[in-house]
C-alpha cells in the first residue's frame, strides 16, 4: 500500500465504535484520509510511505473539537472583567462599533493558532459575543475571519445571524481611521448571512462551514420587550432556523437557561440540526424534550454561565441526548485548552453529585471528539480515527514529568495532560503543527498583528481604564494585615 504519511509507534486511541486502543499502533494517511489503522509492526510491512512520523511515547488520537466559542474574544481577553457587566459591555461596543475587518482577521488567526497549539482541529465560533451581538452588518467581517482561520489551517464552524429584535441596531465602520455610524435592520443582517453562506460554506476543502444563529428568547425578553418586538423576535427566530434547515446547516443558540428551552420548542426550534449552548438549570421536562427531539447541547463547564447555574449534562446524556464539550472561547478567564475543560467537566459534575465516579474519563473524552462531531453533524468525516475519514490526527507527548510513569495512557491523557503537551497536528492529511510549531504561519507574525489590532481597538473605545487592576484584585485585607 502506498501512503503519504505513516504515523507509527504511539498509543492509538481511535474513538471508533468499539473505542479500540492500539498500543504501539500506526495510522497510514493518503490523499488527506485515513487508509489503514493497525499495529506498527503490521503497517510497517504493508505500507510504503513518503513520510514517517515517529510517535513512540506519544498518544495518537482524533483532533479535539470545541463545541462552542466566540470569535472576537481573543483580542479583548480580560479587559474590564472585574467590573460587573463591563466586560460584556466592551464586547458589545467593540463588535458593533470598533472592529474593522483587520480586527476580525487578526483575532481569528490568533484564536486558530491557540486552538492549533492545543490540538483543537475543529471549533465552533460565533461571529460576535454576548448572546446577541453579531458582526453581520456586512459580509466582509466574516470573510476576514475565515481568511484568518484558513491561513492557520484549522477547521471552523462559523455561526452568523442577526441581533435580537428590536431593530434597527447602530453599527459603525472604520475606513482610513474615520468612524461612520449607520442603522442596520434585520433584513440587512439576514441577507448578509445568506451571502456569507453562499460565499463561504463548505469552502477551503470543507475546513470552513457556516452555521446560523438567532439569540435565545427567555422570560425577561417577553417581560421587558414591547409586545410587538417580542412577537417579531419569535417570527425572526423561526425564519432563521427554517433557512438553516433548508440549507442543511446547524442552527445554534447561545445561553439557554431556566425555561428558555420550553420557549424554543414552542417556536419549533428544537431538532437534530439544533445546537443549544450552556443550558443551565433546565427543568426536567426540558431535558426530556431535548432528548426526544435529538437536539444537541454544547456544555461549557468553565464558563461563567456554569457558575450562575448548572448544566445537567449527566442527566441529559442519561436521557439519550448528545452533549458536546465547549470552551466558550478564550475569555474572560479561560483558554481554548480542551484538556482543561475535560478536567473541569469531571470535577464540576462530581462535586455536584459528591461522587467521584460521575462522568467517566472515557466519556468526557468522547464529548470532545466523536460526541462533538455528532453534535455538529460531522461524524462521517471527523471525530474518530477510522479508515475513510479525514486525517484529523493529533499526537500528545506523554514523556513529561506530569504524565509519568508510562502506563494507563488514556487515563494520563485526559486527567493530567494540557494543551501544551500536543506535539503534532494533522488536518486533512496536512501536518499543520510539527513538533509544536505551526507550519502555515509564523507565530511571531500572528502575535504582532493581534497586538497591533488590540491596541487600535482599545484606542477606538477609549478603553485604557479597563486595563488597570481593580481595587479588589488581591482580595480584601483583614484588619490585622
Amino acid at each position: 500500500m502506498k501512503a503519504d504519511t505513516l504515523i507509527t509507534g504511539g498509543t492509538v486511541i481511535t474513538m471508533d465504535p468499539d473505542r479500540a486502543i492500539i498500543e504501539n499502533g500506526a495510522i497510514a494517511v493518503a490523499g488527506g484520509q485515513i487508509v489503514a489503522i493497525g499495529t506498527a509492526y503490521a503497517l510497517k510491512e504493508q505500507v510504503q510511505a513518503d513520510r514517517i512520523v515517529d510517535c513512540v511515547g506519544h498518544a495518537v488520537l482524533p483532533g479535539l473539537i470545541d463545541g462552542h466559542a466566540h470569535a472576537g474574544h481573543g483580542l479583548i481577553k480580560t479587559m474590564g472583567m472585574h467590573g460587573g457587566d463591563r466586560w460584556e459591555d466592551i464586547c458589545g461596543e467593540v463588535y458593533t462599533q470598533a472592529s474593522p475587518p483587520d480586527f476580525w482577521h487578526a483575532e481569528a488567526s490568533l484564536a486558530a493558532l491557540e486552538r492549533l497549539r492545543f490540538g483543537v482541529t475543529t471549533g465552533v465560533s460565533l461571529l460576535g459575543g454576548g448572546d446577541t451581538i453579531m458582526r453581520t452588518d456586512h459580509p466582509e467581517y466574516a470573510a476576514a475571519h475565515c481568511r484568518g482561520v484558513t491561513q492557520v489551517g484549522t477547521r471552523s464552524v462559523v455561526a452568523v445571524g442577526p441581533t435580537r429584535a428590536p431593530h434597527p441596531r447602530t453599527y459603525a465602520s472604520w475606513v482610513g481611521g474615520v468612524r461612520r455610524e449607520y442603522p442596520v435592520s434585520f433584513e440587512q443582517q439576514f441577507e448578509t448571512c445568506q451571502q456569507i453562506v453562499n460565499d463561504l460554506h463548505a469552502t477551503q476543502g470543507k475546513r470552513i462551514n457556516i452555521a446560523m444563529l438567532y439569540p435565545v428568547l427567555r422570560d425577561e425578553h417577553e417581560r421587558d420587550m414591547a409586545a410587538d418586538d417580542y412577537a417579531m423576535a419569535c417570527v425572526q427566530a423561526k425564519r432563521v432556523q427554517q433557512y438553516a434547515l433548508d440549507r442543511g446547516l446547524v442552527f445554534t443558540q447561545d445561553g439557554h437557561w431556566r425555561g428558555s428551552v420550553r420557549r424554543a420548542q414552542t417556536l419549533g426550534l428544537l431538532g437534530p440540526r439544533t445546537l443549544l449552548s450552556h443550558c443551565i438549570d433546565l427543568h426536567e421536562d426540558e431535558i426530556t424534550r431535548i432528548a426526544a427531539t435529538d437536539t444537541k447541547i454544547a456544555h461549557n463547564p468553565s464558563a461563567n454561565a456554569s457558575i450562575l447555574g448548572r448544566c445537567p449534562a449527566i442527566e441529559l446524556m442519561e436521557a439519550g441526548a448528545t452533549v458536546a464539550l465547549g470552551s466558550d472561547a478564550t475569555a474572560p478567564d479561560r483558554s481554548a485548552d480542551m484538556f482543561r475543560h475535560m478536567q473541569q467537566a469531571m470535577h464540576y459534575h462530581r462535586t455536584f453529585f459528591r461522587n467521584a465516579n460521575v462522568l467517566p474519563i472515557g466519556k468526557v473524552l468522547e464529548m470532545a471528539t466523536i460526541g462533538a462531531a455528532k453534535a455538529l453533524g460531522m461524524t462521517e468525516t471527523i471525530g474518530s480515527l477510522e479508515t475513510g475519514k479525514e486525517a484529523d490526527i493529533i499526537t500528545v507527548d506523554l514523556n513529561r514529568p506530569h504524565l509519568a510513569p508510562p502506563n494507563m495512557s488514556v487515563h494520563r491523557l485526559v486527567c493530567f495532560a494540557n494543551g501544551n503537551d500536543v506535539s503534532n497536528v494533522m488536518i486533512g492529511g496536512e501536518l499543520v503543527l510539527k513538533d509544536g510549531q505551526a507550519t502555515r504561519v509564523k507565530e511571531e507574525d500572528v502575535l504582532a498583528s493581534a497586538a497591533q489590532q488590540a491596541t487600535l481597538m482599545i484606542d477606538r473605545i477609549g478603553g485604557t481604564q479597563d486595563l488597570a487592576l481593580p481595587h479588589d484584585f488581591w482580595g480584601k485585607k483583614r484588619a490585622s494585615q
